[in-house]
């Protein structure tokens, strides 16, 4: 406790010099106005800013970065809110009555109420980070090769079994991931693997190529199909900005209640903020006195899923900065952006690099305060970038994808390259395959190879050592009831989540109708 209290404090000197908070200002600043347009999100606005950075101090960059991740949770709700479209997948439950809300003239209250939401759930989360963190690098120290096999088997089995409405589809998506980080030098053999007689690939797939075309680009796609189809409908700002001691009596314990749910989803690997939204608005629903007015316009509604969306960008560093296993999408991007400056997450980390993660943390203790400085005043202002003609705005979001991509290598081949994963998260989109699984795969996958070729290197070949240590073996066999409820849980889904996607296919018919 005194520890994690002393690395807070020694953060906080760290953070708030001049340079660091310049940094931490524009990175929130950043993921504000990426969150402002549709579809980006914060994994290819992280890989799109990635080649920025390059040369800068890594405390620097990392503060900035980080900043770019939980601005975009921040702002995520707004074109959810404005336009009935989620920035991203963990914004989706805020359209349910975030929206409705803002067409009975409540637009300005509804954004600030998930501001503030969003803000009690960060200084909490940051908080539980700051005391979890430590401890459970401690015990970390403790893991070897068998333990890291276990432990990311038990990401990916919940990562696909839990993402998305099938486990089936999951599996796709995760096995592919893992096939991706096999391509590349075998580096026991040296032999290069699955290239294709391409020597740009011999050095494996590089992982902000596939962000940016899976994120990035398929979602251009989308947003022609919704501009030629007339379905994008925006709701103009207007009123008052601030909410009624009413709506705030109602929202108050929901915000707190998805804090709490988005952290726990978050601290366990795989699970990501889609899920944390949709388990906090499930409970508001379940025990709300007034479960009708849910889906019509409840302002419990909005707070619930932002506060857990922006509390799951806590929990995810825990296992980021812990035990070096990126906790979702934005935090596996950012976790190639610690690598690539040479610094290897997990629990060493606190013992090599004390002022990066002291610094890091306390960095979001102030990123949360400037965030809500921006989003309250400038949420009006902000929301014009909205009304940018759809041609201009397509035109843009390709012109900072093509050019983040060639910045990487200045390679040609990577815009290729870009361009078919771009056209392979269209293809996931129509037939509703989860694209952080994939991610996931092709981040951990190289890991889990390595891990499982040293264990059984050390143990001369028995595959018994991935069960003799209590903690691999405990690992394994969480892994095993995470795929087992998963199957279970699709032949009888729970009543409320039925409800829930129930009500979210009502929703969007009605406004396909309109």
């Amino acid at each position: 406790m005194m520890e994690s209290l002393q690395g807070i404090l020694h953060g906080l000197s760290i953070a708030a010099t001049p340079t660091h908070l310049l940094y931490t200002l524009i990175g929130v600043f950043i993921g504000t106005m990426i969150s402002h347009l549709p579809g980006i999100g914060p994994s290819a606005g992280i890989a799109l800013l990635i080649p920025v950075t390059f040369g800068m101090d890594p405390t620097s960059a990392l503060m900035m970065l980080t900043g770019i991740y939980y601005g975009c949770m921040y702002g995520g709700a707004v074109t959810a809110i404005l336009l009935n479209t989620p920035g991203d997948a963990a914004a989706v439950m805020t359209v349910l009555d975030g929206y409705p809300l803002a067409r009975k003239g409540r637009a300005a209250a509804t954004l600030a109420i998930a501001a503030t939401s969003s803000f009690i759930a960060g200084m909490i989360g940051v908080t539980l980070l700051s005391f979890v963190a430590a401890p459970l690098a401690a015990v970390a120290l403790h893991f070897g090769p068998t333990e890291y096999f276990a432990l990311i088997c038990f990401a990916l089995s919940t990562a696909s079994a839990l993402t998305g409405e099938s486990l089936a589809k999951g599996m796709i998506s995760v096995f592919l991931g893992l096939g991706l980080a096999t391509v590349g030098i075998d580096l026991q053999s040296g032999v290069p693997r699955f290239t294709l007689g391409f020597t740009e690939l011999q050095d494996r797939v590089n992982f902000l190529v596939v962000v940016v075309g899976l994120f990035a680009i398929s979602e251009v796609g989308r947003m022609v199909e919704g501009t030629l189809g007339g379905t994008l409908h925006t709701v103009r700002v207007e009123g008052k900005l601030w909410f009624s001691r009413e709506e705030w009596r109602r929202a108050r314990p929901a915000a707190l209640r998805g804090t709490f749910v988005g952290f726990l989803c978050g601290a366990a690997p795989g699970l990501g903020g889609t899920l944390a939204s949709m388990l906090s608005y499930v409970l508001e629903k379940k025990i709300s006195r007034h479960p009708e007015e849910f889906g019509h316009g409840a302002i419990e509604g909005v707070a619930a899923p932002e506060a857990a969306t922006n509390a799951d960008t806590c929990g995810a560093f825990v296992h980021l900065l812990a035990l070096g296993v990126p906790g979702s999408g934005s935090t596996a991007v950012i976790m190639g952006a610690f690598i690539m400056y040479g610094i290897q997450p997990g629990p060493l980390l606190f013992h090599t690099q004390p002022d990066l993660v002291w610094g890091l943390i306390a960095s979001m203790y102030i990123g949360n305060i400037m965030l809500l400085l921006l989003n309250l005043p400038l949420v009006g202002i902000l929301s014009r970038i909205l009304y940018v003609p759809p041609g201009v705005l397509l035109s843009l979001i390709l012109v900072i994808a093509s050019a983040g991509v060639y910045s990487f290598n200045s390679d040609t081949f990577d815009l290729y390259m870009a361009l078919g994963f771009g056209v392979l998260g269209y293809g996931f989109r129509k037939f509703d395959i989860p694209k952080a699984p994939l991610l996931f795969g092709l981040i951990l996958g190289h890991t889990l190879e390595q891990s499982f070729r040293q264990a059984l290197t050390i143990s001369n070949g028995d595959p018994t050592v991935f069960v003799r240590s209590p903690i691999s073996a405990g690992l394994l066999v969480c892994a095993c009831i995470s795929i087992g409820a998963s199957i279970w849980s699709r032949r009888q889904p729970p009543k409320a989540f039925q409800e829930t996607q129930e009500q979210l296919t009502e929703h969007q018919l009605a406004e396909d109708r309109r």
